[in-house]
C-alpha cells in the first residue's frame, strides 16, 4: 500500500448487522492505536440477504458512517437481484430462494413468506418501493463494481482470467467462482474479494478471499492493507495461528 495509507476491506455482511457493528468497533479501535493515517474501509458488497438485519445494514451504512474513515462500498450479485426485484417483480420467483426473503421480512414485507402467486411478487415489489428510504435506494444505485489501491484490485466475486482489469464484465465481477478461484495466473494485482464462503481467509499468491460465511458462521472478516504488512480483524476472537501463517 502507499504510504501513509491504511486500508480495510469488510468481506460478505449479509444481513449481520450485529456482526459488522462489533467489527467497525474493532475497526475503530485498531485505528486509534496506531500512527495516523489516511483511514479507508472498503465493503465488498453482499449487504444484504440471508442474514435477518438487511434493512439495519443498509441503515448503518447510510447514516452512521465511521468519523475520521473514508468509504468505498462495492456492489454484490445480492445487491443487483434486489435491483432486479425492484425493475421486475417476477424475479422475486429466483430472489425469494437465495435470501431475498429475509431481506423483505426486514422491511415488514411478508406476503411471499407462504405464497409463489404472481400477484403477491407483484404486491411485494411495490410495497418494497413504498417502504425502502429513499437513502437505500440510492445507496444501492451508487454502488461501484471495484476499485484499486496500491497493488490490490478490490472486486466482490472475482475477474475473469486472461482480461485486462480494465477489461472486466459485470457478470464476472459479481457472480464468477471457479475459473477465478482455480487460476493460479496472475491478474496484475492481488485481488481482493468475497463471494464464496470459506471458514478462514484464503490467501493466495494472486488473490486474497474474505468472505467466511458470516451468516451461518457468526465470522465477520476485515482485511486491514498498511505498507508492507496484512493483518485480519474478526468479529470474533481466532488465533491468528489459525491462519497457517497466510497472513504476512
Amino acid at each position: 500500500m502507499p504510504d501513509g495509507v491504511r486500508l480495510y476491506a469488510i468481506g460478505d455482511i449479509h444481513g449481520r448487522d450485529d456482526l459488522l457493528g462489533g467489527l467497525l468497533a474493532r475497526i475503530e479501535a485498531d485505528a486509534r492505536t496506531r500512527p495516523p493515517a489516511r483511514n479507508i474501509l472498503i465493503y465488498l458488497g453482499d449487504y444484504i440477504d440471508r442474514g435477518l438485519q438487511s434493512r439495519q445494514v443498509l441503515d448503518r451504512l447510510t447514516t452512521r458512517p465511521l468519523a475520521g474513515f473514508e468509504a468505498v462500498h462495492l456492489k454484490g450479485n445480492h445487491e443487483a437481484a434486489m435491483l432486479e426485484f425492484l425493475r421486475d417483480a417476477n424475479f422475486g420467483r429466483t430472489w425469494k430462494y437465495y435470501g431475498g426473503l429475509e431481506t423483505l421480512h426486514s422491511y415488514g414485507i411478508t406476503e411471499l413468506t407462504l405464497s409463489d402467486d404472481p400477484s403477491d411478487f407483484e404486491r411485494a415489489r411495490a410495497r418494497l418501493e413504498r417502504t425502502m428510504p429513499l437513502a437505500h435506494r440510492r445507496f444501492l444505485d451508487s454502488l461501484q463494481l471495484s476499485v484499486e489501491f496500491g497493488d490490490y484490485f478490490f472486486v466482490h466475486a472475482g475477474v475473469a482470467p486472461g482480461v485486462r482489469l480494465d477489461r472486466q464484465v459485470e457478470d464476472d465481477m459479481l457472480w464468477i467462482r471457479d475459473k477465478f478461484l482455480q487460476s493460479d495466473a496472475w491478474f496484475g494485482k492481488i485481488v481482493v474479494h468475497g463471494h464464496t464462503p470459506k471458514e478462514r481467509p484464503v490467501f493466495k499468491d494472486n488473490r486474497i478471499g474474505i468472505d467466511t460465511g458470516a451468516y451461518m458462521t457468526n465470522v465477520l472478516t476485515c482485511l486491514v492493507l498498511e505498507r508492507q504488512e496484512t493483518r485480519v480483524l474478526q468479529s470474533a476472537d481466532i488465533p491468528m495461528a489459525a491462519f497457517a501463517g497466510a497472513a504476512r
